[in-house]
């Protein structure tokens, strides 16, 4: 797949902003620092289409992106900003629980980790809650630039047995020099069809 057309849509604050057409999604989500903005900006071939920041946390709502007018890219609230007060993050949290159970076209969602930190407590609830209601995800080691390229395979695998899940289901990939984008785009290609 190749990614020709990237363009905002809209963002959704609270429950009543959440799409429920008949467009097939695939969600992004992780910690607030993993680079998520940076890494949707690479895949999609755009410099400010997520906008990032060098204060981790901005993405407070559901931001949804048309790409290649066939699908949607949804960026979702990154989690586990200390700085942020609880009640924010209880809104954060319930619009994002509320995203992943009543989007109707939720295909796949992409796990967000930092390859280079073992995957934290609020990784795990996250993986836990999708488990759970059944909701498919792959998971996404970011940073993988900041790492020598004979290590990647390492960090993968240490991701997936701290996570009890099969090494085949993370994807390196580096915002930075493109690194696993073909791979991550084979993967959209085939949930989104």
């Amino acid at each position: 797949m190749k990614i020709l057309s990237a363009k905002y849509l809209t963002s959704a604050v609270d429950e009543s902003g959440i799409l429920k057409d008949d467009c097939p999604e695939v969600a992004f989500v992780g910690r607030s620092n993993v680079g998520k903005s940076s890494l949707l900006n690479s895949l999609c071939g755009q410099r400010n289409l997520a906008k990032t920041s060098s204060t981790p946390g901005l993405t407070k709502m559901v931001n949804y992106f048309f790409v290649n007018e066939k699908f949607r890219i949804v960026d979702l609230p990154g989690y586990g900003y200390a700085k942020t007060g609880k009640k924010h993050i209880a809104n954060w949290a319930g619009l994002m629980e509320k995203y992943l159970l009543s989007s109707p076209n939720l295909r796949t969602v992409f796990v967000l980790l930092d390859c280079r930190h073992e995957p934290s407590e609020l990784d795990k609830m996250m993986l836990d809650f999708l488990n759970f209601h059944q909701i498919p995800y792959v998971l996404v080691a970011t940073k993988v630039d900041k790492i020598p390229k004979s290590k990647i395979p390492q960090a993968c695998s240490s991701i997936a047995k701290a996570l009890g899940v099969r090494k085949e289901i993370v994807l390196p990939y580096s915002a930075e020099n493109g690194f696993g984008k073909e791979r991550l785009l084979e993967y959209l290609e085939g949930v989104t069809e």
